[in-house]
């Protein structure tokens, strides 16, 4: 697909192209002012964050109308701002391409790798159905509203036009939004992904829609042949989440042939080239990072202007993709680091994007006065607001009976916040802004092109004020933010376990050789979150009251306990790769089952760990080469012990956990019976396989011991350094070596060599289990 801009304005005025590049007289002013505005943003960005921080009023609304104040500062003022004005006019003359290709992969990289894969998938469909049928609906509503109630003459085809702009929303604004008001992961999911799906949907149809008003053919076979050209252009954007699902499930090797010649196989591409290339790369988070940007950038810049198909949708399958199977690669504070990363990205773009916009907005209205400033215009704004809410209920409500029974459902409540949270962004602006760009020609005034400025403009400021700032009272309004009775037990439970902590802690640092005793009074003052549980710690805080009606929340609880287990499990060399990625999916399938059924994340496990008849017959193949047998086999065993192993280890970790944390509780009891009936069948294929196999338990065992000492010899390096024992290139040295025999192991590990092949399928009962 080609880029918005270029696909939608074709035609383009030389003397705003001149004027757009130009520079004020002033010979102090100069192209480095950009870098002004951009400091003064971020500074501007960071003090909103702070002072907002726990407020109903989301940072980037209040970003918006900063750069509203700032636009109207220095375009109703005539350079009023000196340099920083300049710094502005350089950012909104910028090219609107270029714009797009520096913050959006950025962007949707961060958005779509930080989503969860599952989550996708159980959601798809609800996705599909907003993003695709939604998009009809709220453009030919609000098209018709235009076209009854506006004053201004338009006919159909630009009505349509106006509301194929207003029709999708945007996933920048609506990513960030959601990230600072917060709710449900299920919803969180729905809204998150429409919002990156609907983009290519809302860009043909803008496309169908502006060609009909420049005058090409209008009639039902050249719509019909612009539709064809470029539904892939557009429905790409909602296969994208059901390619991945594919990939997930291990089922994507036909299918991706079919897709590599569309942005999705591009961005596929780029993530297994990257993948292969972090396999590489060890322990060495800079060189990670810098993998994870520029693959983002290239893959972008590859599908966008050499191939000429979806960059956003490339950076978004990128992204998808590294969700599901380079999640992983990245260990312990290395995982951290990058999504540290990722997110200080996204909130320098989000900065910068919101501030502009407003900039753009107040541009667009005071550069036209002489049709923004009317009151009519005004009233029929918030008219044209009023609509775009109700074309909103339209697609929630038309479409309510298929949301709830796709996915996870939808219930009446989910379903009003689903349509309050219908906000509009950058997206929009950019197309409007093509609008006005291509206006003053006898297809489409200049007057037009302006009121579709002003209006968007307008949508966008006020679905960003208006819903942006009430979404989180409307939640509350409906007790969506409540606590359950279980989780405020679980909380009272916390803050006694936190006080016992604390007199653990008094009792430890509270007398001294040095300094003395401290005076506990005086700690309770100063320690707030404590005063309420001084009187009687003990008081209702048992856990062993809890309704066991709720136990569908201990079990949640538990298994991200086990999931927990499995990344510590994966930090210390424990498990490979790809037995965490297959332990982990585990767990999210049984989270789906936790409301309906006990405990079942071995269900999940045991194709993994038991061979399927057809295997078996196909190993005792004459045809297949013997080598490639063995292998074969050693490689299922070691999976097959290293997920058992590691499934046992996980809930045995976790059920102590929650012991120590519920005590003898009636409900953690249930739970934890539940547990170790799950482990049992792990149990018993490790026995078989210690009867059968030894060595093979012998070998994994090895390796293990072997990462865990290199890992601590890590840290005893560490921390010889943090005492002063060891200086900076005696610590190198030292790493080094360690990193070297790390790097050996994990390349080479300790290889595991069978008896006769032939004779252990013919006669060992274990692999016929298997």
């Amino acid at each position: 697909m080609t880029s918005i801009i270029d696909a939608a304005v074709p035609y383009r005025s030389p003397e705003k192209a001149i004027s757009s590049s130009s520079y004020p007289a002033d010979s102090a002013s100069g192209p480095v002012d950009a870098v002004i505005f951009a400091g003064i943003s971020l500074v501007l960005g960071t003090a909103c964050r702070q002072l907002f921080n726990g407020t109903r009023v989301p940072y980037t609304v209040v970003l918006l109308v900063i750069g509203i104040v700032l636009g109207s500062l220095e375009y109703g003022t005539n350079h009023n701002l000196g340099k920083m004005g300049h710094g502005i006019r350089i950012w909104n003359d910028i090219n609107s391409d270029l714009l797009l290709a520096v913050f959006l992969p950025a962007l949707l990289f961060e958005s779509s790798f930080s989503m969860d894969v599952h989550q996708i998938k159980r959601c798809l469909g609800q996705m599909v159905l907003l993003a695709g049928p939604g998009v009809l609906i709220s453009t030919f509503c609000i098209g018709s509203f235009l076209k009854l109630s506006f004053p201004y003459n338009w006919d159909w085809k630009t009505s349509l036009l106006l509301g194929g702009l207003l029709g999708a929303t945007d996933p920048v604004a609506v990513v960030a939004l959601l990230k600072e008001l917060g709710a449900s992961k299920k919803l969180t999911t729905i809204i998150d992904g429409e919002s990156l799906m609907n983009d290519g949907v809302s860009v043909v149809v803008f496309q169908l829609f502006f060609r009909m008003v420049m005058g090409n053919n209008s009639d039902w076979g050249s719509i019909i042949k612009f539709l064809v050209q470029n539904s892939f252009g557009a429905y790409e954007f909602l296969l994208f989440p059901l390619l991945v699902t594919l990939c997930v499930s291990a089922f994507f090797s036909d299918y991706v042939v079919w897709f590599c010649f569309f942005s999705v196989g591009i961005g596929i591409a780029f993530g297994i080239a990257s993948v292969l290339w972090l396999r590489f790369v060890f322990n060495d988070i800079v060189v990670q990072i810098t993998v994870t940007l520029s693959v983002s950038y290239f893959a972008y810049y590859t599908a966008q202007e050499w191939a000429g198909v979806s960059g956003i949708l490339t950076v978004m399958t990128l992204g998808m993709f590294f969700a599901a199977f380079a999640r992983t690669a990245f260990k312990g504070d290395n995982h951290q680091s990058l999504h540290h990363f990722w997110e200080m990205v996204a909130y320098i773009a989000n900065t910068l994007v919101f501030i502009l916009s407003g900039v753009i907005i107040a541009e667009g209205v005071l550069s036209s006065q002489k049709y923004s400033y009317e009151g009519n215009s005004w009233g029929f704004l918030f008219l044209l607001y009023l609509y775009v809410q109700l074309s909103r209920c339209v697609v929630v409500g038309v479409l309510y009976p298929l949301l709830r029974r796709f996915g996870y459902g939808l219930n009446w409540k989910e379903s009003i916040i689903l349509t309050w949270s219908g906000l509009r962004g950058a997206v929009s602006l950019s197309l409007a802004l093509s609008v006005k760009q291509s206006s003053g020609n006898s297809y489409l005034s200049s007057e037009t092109g302006t009121r579709f400025l002003f209006f968007t403009g307008g949508i966008v400021f006020l679905t960003l004020v208006v819903n942006g700032s009430t979404t989180q009272l409307l939640l509350h309004l409906l007790h969506m933010d409540t606590l359950t009775a279980t989780k405020k037990r679980i909380l009272e439970h916390t803050k006694c376990e936190m006080m016992k902590t604390a007199l653990n802690a008094f009792e430890n640092l509270g007398d001294d050789e040095e300094l003395g005793s401290a005076d506990w009074q005086t700690v309770i003052r100063h320690i707030s979150c404590l005063r309420d549980l001084e009187v009687n710690p003990r008081n209702g805080c048992e856990a062993g009251n809890l309704d066991p009606t709720n136990i569908m929340d201990i079990r949640i609880r538990f298994l991200n306990g086990v999931q927990a287990a499995y990344w510590e499990l994966l930090d210390d060399g424990r498990i490979t790769h790809s037995t965490s990625n297959v332990l982990m999916q585990s767990v999210d399938e049984a989270l789906d089952l936790v409301y309906t059924e006990s405990l079942c994340d071995w269900r999940g496990l045991k194709t993994c760990v038991r061979f399927p008849n057809y295997y078996y017959k196909f190993l005792k193949s004459r045809i297949i080469p013997r080598k490639l047998v063995t292998y074969l086999i050693v490689e299922r065993l070691e999976s097959a012990c290293y997920i058992s192993s590691a499934f046992l280890r996980a809930h045995r970790t976790a059920r102590q956990q929650m012991h120590d944390f519920l005590g003898n509780s009636d409900i953690a009891s249930t739970v934890i019976n539940e547990s170790e009936v799950e482990g049992e069948e792990a149990k018993q294929f490790l026995e078989d396989v210690r009867d059968s196999f030894p060595e093979v338990l012998s070998v994994l065992k090895t390796r293990q011991v072997t990462h865990y000492v290199l890992n601590h010899l890590n840290g005893y390096i560490k921390n010889l350094e943090k005492v002063g024992l060891l200086e900076g290139k005696e610590v190198s040295h030292l790493h080094d070596a360690v990193q070297s025999d790390l790097k050996k192991l994990l390349r080479n590990p300790p290889l595991l060599k069978l008896a006769n092949v032939n004779d252990l399928i013919a006669t060992n009962p274990l692999l016929r289990a298997l």
